[in-house]
């Protein structure tokens, strides 16, 4: 019997059950993670228009500040994170993090001024840091580069999600006012804060750190994961030269910055829908209850996450091409300034769902792009970077918002100021865009001159 034949027959069987079976079991409770993550960073700005604000006397610009502090502690330790991950293990690891950010936020339910705020959400930041990149880089290495889209994909489907689900959440939370003698926002701070804790404690029985240690892949399933992963890492020569070489090649830093104008819009959106919508009784005399500014908070979401599971099967499909990205972040750039410029809450919320639909359709394919060319420690090295330099905007974005906002008692400059830097993520990604073509363009070139002088 010619068993290269055998096993070859089975390989395709084998493939797809092992694909299965790694976006079943590890993909949704991932995804958890991040949903409680994201949860627990964004409560803030829940919080803020109910109660918060007024309760603790903070300004635009304080609440800007204490949203922002978050990514300083956050970007500090990202990197160290991420090689501690390597060298530690993910299960371990993000299970710490959890556990850790999980008991930072509970005391949020006690907090009593500007300078308690501002304090618990620097050390949130400490706590939470290189759970995303963590997280990415985990799954990254589940499954080959051609899968790693649609489990990523996935996986992020959780962010857009959180708001979905997490906006009437809070505003549920923030409704039972007394509960163990808490205001509404404490009580939802508590809410909120438990779950991390628990799923930390699961999260070290539960995961794996590799194919190989999974019980609950069957043994040529294990063989094919772990050599299709061992090939790809061996192709990949930024991979090689480890954590230095991640600091010097220019590409790393133009993903950073692409990241960075991503962001901005994200955290923009995050930290100030609440807030943008709870002035439409000011422009458009009318007013919401906590519960429906929540479902309202939520609208843009939703579609938010059909586009990003659509758009990243279009990926999958087609294989990555750079207009999966620039066009995103170009739509995204023109609609973001326009919201302040309908004429109705239902038209606000159209074009925001728009913006909405730009950033969450790119963000999970762009994260395909580190690791197509990073592999080992400089994959987990140059995901945090990225992820630390992008997330500068976590900082930036809402201080800058609230700043301006102060200064001009609008938020229309705010509003083009996130347009300006979604544009330049689009400029970039055409630009790396043309450079890998360029590259791939040259190497074939080489390719096809030394095949001829192989064979004269």
């Amino acid at each position: 019997m010619d068993t290269s034949t055998t096993s070859r027959e089975r390989r395709p069987g084998v493939e797809k059950a092992a694909i299965r079976k790694v976006a079943v079991r590890l993909v949704p409770f991932v995804a958890l993670m991040f949903f409680v993550n994201y949860l627990d960073r964004t409560a803030i700005s829940f919080a803020a228009s109910n109660g918060m604000r007024s309760d603790l006397g903070l300004t635009a610009a304080q609440f800007g500040f204490a949203s922002g502090v978050f990514f300083i502690g956050y970007l500090l330790l990202e990197v160290p994170s991420n090689i501690a991950l390597q060298k530690v293990g993910a299960r371990r690891w993000l299970a710490r993090i959890m556990v850790s950010w999980g008991a930072v936020a509970l005391l949020f339910t006690w907090v009593q001024d500007f300078t308690q705020l501002a304090v618990l959400r620097f050390l949130l930041g400490v706590a939470e840091a290189g759970f995303f990149p963590g997280a990415v880089l985990f799954l990254s290495l589940w499954v080959p580069a051609r899968y790693r889209s649609r489990i990523l994909a996935l996986f992020y489907l959780a962010q857009p999600l959180t708001t979905v689900l997490g906006a009437p959440l809070a505003g549920y939370l923030m409704q039972q006012q007394g509960v163990f003698g808490l205001q509404g926002w404490r009580f939802m701070f508590f809410g909120v804060a438990i779950p991390a804790i628990v799923l930390g404690v699961v999260a070290w029985f539960y995961l794996a750190d590799s194919p190989a240690q999974a019980k609950w892949l069957t043994a040529a399933e294990k063989d094919w994961l772990t050599s299709e992963l061992s090939a790809e890492q061996q192709e990949k020569p930024a991979g090689r030269g480890g954590v230095r070489a991640v600091f010097r090649n220019g590409r790393v830093w133009a993903l950073s910055m692409l990241y960075f104008g991503f962001i901005y819009g994200l955290y923009t959106l995050a930290f100030f829908l609440p807030a943008i919508i709870g002035r439409f009784e000011q422009r458009f005399s009318t007013s919401f209850g906590v519960f429906e500014e929540g479902l309202i908070t939520a609208v843009p979401y939703l579609p938010a996450a059909v586009v990003l599971y659509l758009w990243s099967r279009d990926v999958t499909r087609r294989g990555l091409r750079p207009w999966h990205i620039w066009g995103p972040a170009l739509l995204g750039a023109v609609s973001v300034p326009l919201a302040l410029f309908a004429g109705s809450p239902e038209l606000t919320i159209a074009v925001i769902t728009v913006t909405a639909c730009s950033i969450f359709a790119a963000l999970p394919n762009f994260w395909t792009l580190p690791t197509r060319f990073l592999g080992g420690m400089a994959a987990a090295a140059g995901v945090a970077l990225i992820n630390t330099v992008g997330n500068f905007a976590g900082f930036v974005a809402p201080y800058v918002t609230g700043a301006l906002f102060d200064w001009t008692g609008s938020y229309v400059l705010p509003m083009f100021v996130v347009g300006g830097f979604l544009l330049l993520s689009a400029v970039l990604m055409v630009l790396l865009g043309r450079g890998d073509r360029t590259g791939e363009q040259t190497r074939t070139a080489a390719d096809r001159s030394s095949h001829r002088q192989e064979n004269p």
